[in-house]
């Protein structure tokens, strides 16, 4: 007989009040269907009284049923504990939407782990309003969409983000990183990807804004610049944080300097948090984001 796959393992992700028996209650359905756990951490949020917890566990053996069974199964420990909660199959690759504008470096770096086996997933399309990264996406055999948007063109934009969202829609994309893509999206196109929709910017918001912020920043003698990666909102650059980098800078660097340290933090500020939200070790709680990193 053979043996269970080492890659069959799951994920399951829970959110509720904090209780006396939630984790003996999984740990325990867990093993009464023949699965081993591989991982496990749990959070209580004293302020709010809320707990989380995420399990992976693998088939230990044969009688383990099937993740429609699993779920199943599992719905009256939720029901129970009154949980939010979703059971991910491992197996099952996640799909991204990469956006991006003139800046490549977020880009080139989450296709570059990609393409080295370190970032998981299936990415079947970017999307751009420029032509710029073309050549670099189409040689990495990835369809590239430019969907153009005019300044002040409210209708334009309108009919642009729809298109964004058909391509989420079609390619069944289940997370879209803005990877640098330096358009504004609208309420109705953040509503639609609450959650799965991912962005970085600089630090120094909001105190630079507009164009050259790391000349602004020089100007007014910054010692700490940095990058934020959170999910996206109707509140612009506000949404839950999922991880954030800082690196000392000093009087001797140049704008330029600045600029080139921004960019490598915000490679790996934005590489750590679309990580973590494939392994599925972010949940939102309200305005902010509980990490199991």
């Amino acid at each position: 007989m053979s043996k269970p796959s080492a890659r069959e393992r799951y994920t399951l992700v829970i959110k509720c009040r904090d209780t006396k028996g939630i984790v003996a209650a999984v740990s325990g359905y867990l093993a009464d269907n023949d699965a081993s756990i591989v991982e496990s951490n749990h959070f209580n949020d004293s302020i709010s009284d809320q707990f989380f917890m995420r399990t992976v566990f693998r088939r230990e053996g044969h009688a383990m049923p099937q993740p429609a069974q699993l779920r199943a199964g599992f719905a009256s420990i939720a029901q129970r504990f009154g949980m939010s909660w979703q059971l991910y199959d491992e197996r099952v690759k996640p799909r991204l939407l990469i956006g991006v504008s003139r800046h490549g470096h977020a880009l080139f770096n989450l296709l570059h782990r990609w393409r080295a086996g370190l970032l998981d997933v299936e990415i079947p399309a970017v999307f751009s309003n420029h032509e710029d990264m073309r050549s670099f996406v189409e040689w990495s055999g990835i369809a590239y969409h430019h969907l153009p948007v005019g300044k002040d063109d409210a209708r334009g934009k309108a009919t642009q983000e729809a298109r964004i969202l058909k391509l989420v829609d079609e390619l069944k994309i289940d997370l879209v990183v803005l990877a640098r893509y330096m358009q504004i999206l609208s309420p109705p196109t953040c509503g639609a990807l609450a959650g799965r929709c991912i962005n970085i910017h600089h630090s120094f918001l909001p105190s630079f804004q507009g164009a050259r912020p790391y000349h602004q920043a020089h100007a007014r003698g910054v010692k700490i610049i940095g990058a934020t990666a959170h999910y996206v909102t109707n509140d612009l650059d506000e949404g839950p944080i999922i991880e954030q980098g800082v690196e000392r800078v000093s009087h001797a660097h140049t704008p330029d300097q600045l600029a080139a340290i921004g960019r490598d933090i915000e490679c790996a500020v934005l590489a750590r948090a679309v990580q973590w939200h494939i392994e599925h070790r972010v949940v939102i709680d309200g305005g902010k984001t509980v990490v199991f990193a």
